[in-house]
């Protein structure tokens, strides 16, 4: 029976680990340009946050089912106590850090240039994440809040249904702090999406020239911001999913008269799945996979489009494919010239006089 009650959370904490190793091994191989981008830091950020958050606390949980004694000593009990709160607020923080910092680089781009946001800044910014967030989820350790075990008898958390002032304010208080990261999250996302969409809406509606297709291209299509916005949504579901059920747990045990042991068991397990899907979201969007599937994309969206190609497709894609730039290249190879709307018209006018314009 207990061989049984230990599978999952060893194959959890083995999913969990081999993952976030994976995740960071290819961030880490990443090119020199992704190397260098605030919003990959804070990607290499997050997986060494799921990472330490698997390795440290997955081993009191499969200890507790050997030996169902070890959570009930007071100050292990208050250490993983202290794990819970602090990886999954720390979770949230680095996801809604990412979120500002693309609303910054997209809808803010002077702001963006003059703070100087690059990896240096995320890097002291994950820093500064980290000191808070483990001073405020020592709060507890100090007296301010009781870590108990719960009715399982398998995870310890913060006593959610005292009656005293002090760690009722802690418990409101840190379920405030995770709503407003969930929402932030969810607004600047939403802000960047809008932002794109009507930035490429925009620039399809401008005449073309010959001096500025490549930069005009670039702007409409660009695989590595798609990339990026692709890695964002798709982590943010993900973690706002894993999340939001403790969240709610922390609002419905301050609150509410009536105890429901097994909801907290399941918001505590689905919060730890988390760290085993972030980083399969990072090996599954790299690169490499992500240029197949954007130029299948694309070439499937051009063929449903056009049977015959725009006679401006031969006058430009030797251009571009001389620069340098990769995704550039993506761009002429996945046929993205084919899709030029039949309004878009070629002018002789130069590119000072269209940016004049």
């Amino acid at each position: 029976m207990v061989e049984t009650s230990m599978a999952l959370p060893i194959f959890m904490f083995a999913g969990g680990a081999i993952g976030n190793l994976i995740a960071i091994i290819v961030l880490s191989v990443s090119t020199q340009e992704r190397k260098s981008s605030a919003f990959y830091a804070l990607v290499h950020g997050l997986a060494v946050t799921d990472l330490l958050g698997t390795c440290l606390a997955s081993p009191l949980t499969i200890a507790n089912y050997l030996d169902q004694n070890v959570l009930m000593y007071p100050h292990v009990c208050k250490f993983q106590s202290f794990l819970l709160l602090f990886f999954g607020l720390t979770g949230l923080s680095i996801i809604c850090t990412m979120s500002a910092e693309r609303y910054l680089a997209i809808c803010c781009p002077y702001t963006y240039q003059r703070w100087g946001v690059d990896r240096r800044f995320a890097q002291k910014f994950l820093l500064f994440i980290y000191i808070s967030h483990i001073f405020f989820c020592c709060l507890p350790m100090m007296g301010m809040a009781e870590s108990k075990l719960q009715s399982s008898k398998t995870w310890c958390f913060i006593d959610w249904r005292t009656h005293e002032p002090v760690p009722t304010a802690y418990s409101v208080l840190y379920s405030v702090v995770s709503l407003l990261l969930i929402m932030g999250t969810i607004i600047l996302n939403l802000a960047v999406c809008g932002a794109l969409l009507l930035m490429r809406q925009r620039i399809v509606q401008l005449p073309v020239t010959r001096g500025s297709v490549r930069d005009r291209w670039r702007a409409l299509s660009s695989a590595a911001e798609t990339q990026m916005i692709a890695v964002l949504v798709m982590t943010s579901a993900v973690v706002l999913a894993c999340s939001a059920p403790l969240v709610v747990r922390v609002f419905a045990n301050c609150f509410m008269l009536e105890t429901n042991p097994n909801a907290d068991l399941t918001a505590i397990r689905i919060a730890s799945v988390n760290p085993i899907l972030d980083p399969w979201i990072y090996i599954l969007l790299r690169r490499s996979l992500f240029r197949r599937l954007l130029g299948l994309s694309r070439r499937g969206s051009s063929t449903r489009s056009s049977s015959t190609p725009l006679p401006q497709t031969t006058l430009f894609c030797s251009d571009i494919m001389k620069d340098s730039n990769v995704f550039t290249q993506l761009m002429c190879n996945a046929s993205i010239i084919t899709q030029v709307p039949a309004t878009v018209t070629f002018t002789p006018c130069n590119t000072e006089s269209l940016q004049q314009t």
